[in-house]
C-alpha cells in the first residue's frame, strides 16, 4: 500500500491525494486497504468521507474529521459551492474551449450512458495544450455524476486516455493508467477560504510527456 499523502490537514477536515487503483471506500472484491480506512488509522479515529473519485483516476479527496464538518462539507458538495478541477489527456486534437450539457444515467455493468430520461449533467473544459493526437485539458465539472467526465468527453470523440470502459480499443490509445487527476478544489467556510492543489503524480507526468512536448500546468 503507498504511503498516505496528506494535502492539507487541519481541525476540520483532511484533504489526501489517492493514488491510482485504491479505491476510496470498501467495496466487494477489494483485496487493498480502502483509503476510508488508511486515514483513519492515520487519523486514529473514524474519517467521515465526504465524496469519491473513480478507482482509476488519482487526486484529491476530501475526508471530514467529525460530523458536523461532515454535513457542511457535503452540503457544499451538493448545493454546487465546490469548484472542482481535473487534469485530463483526452485523445484526439480538440479545438476550442467547450461546454458538455448531457443528461446521464445508469446503463448497467457499473457504465454511464446519455440518455434524455438521465440526470442533468454539465462539464466545462478549457484546452491547456494540444499534440496530434492528444489534448490536455483543464475539465470542471458542475454537476457530479459518476463518470461524467470520461462519459461527456467520450461523447465528443474524444475520450480519455488509458480509459477502460469508454471509448474504443481500450484502454484507450494503449495507455495502462486512467490520465485523469482531481487537481484542485476551492471552496470556503464561514472563516476560511480553501484553496486546496495536488500536484499529479509521476506516472501521469510521464505519459503526459510522451504525448505533450512542454505541458502547462
Amino acid at each position: 500500500m503507498p504511503e498516505l499523502l496528506v494535502v492539507h490537514e487541519d481541525e476540520r477536515l483532511i484533504a489526501v491525494c489517492k493514488p491510482v487503483g485504491q479505491a476510496v471506500i470498501p467495496g466487494r472484491g477489494l483485496q487493498d486497504e480502502p483509503l476510508v480506512e488508511q486515514v483513519s488509522r492515520r487519523w486514529g479515529a473514524k474519517a467521515f468521507v465526504v465524496h469519491r473519485i473513480d478507482r482509476d483516476a488519482s487526486g484529491l479527496v476530501l475526508f471530514a474529521k467529525d460530523a458536523a464538518a461532515h454535513r457542511m462539507l457535503c452540503g457544499l458538495f451538493e448545493s454546487r459551492q465546490m469548484r472542482k478541477l481535473y487534469l485530463v489527456l483526452a485523445q484526439g486534437r480538440m479545438g476550442a474551449d467547450g461546454v458538455v450539457e448531457k443528461s446521464l444515467r445508469m446503463c448497467g455493468s457499473g457504465r454511464m450512458g446519455i440518455s434524455a430520461e438521465g440526470k442533468p449533467s454539465v462539464t466545462e473544459f478549457r484546452v491547456k495544450a494540444r499534440a496530434s493526437d492528444a489534448t490536455l485539458l483543464e475539465v470542471e465539472p458542475k454537476t457530479g455524476r459518476r463518470h461524467q467526465i470520461r462519459v461527456h468527453l467520450h461523447s465528443l470523440g474524444h475520450p480519455v486516455l488509458g480509459d477502460r470502459l469508454y471509448g474504443q480499443d481500450r484502454p484507450v490509445g494503449g495507455v495502462q493508467r486512467l490520465m485523469l487527476h482531481a487537481w484542485k478544489l476551492e471552496f470556503s467556510c464561514p472563516d476560511i477560504a480553501y484553496r486546496l492543489c495536488a500536484d499529479p503524480p509521476d506516472d501521469f507526468l510521464r505519459i503526459l510527456k510522451t504525448r505533450i512536448a512542454s505541458p502547462m500546468l
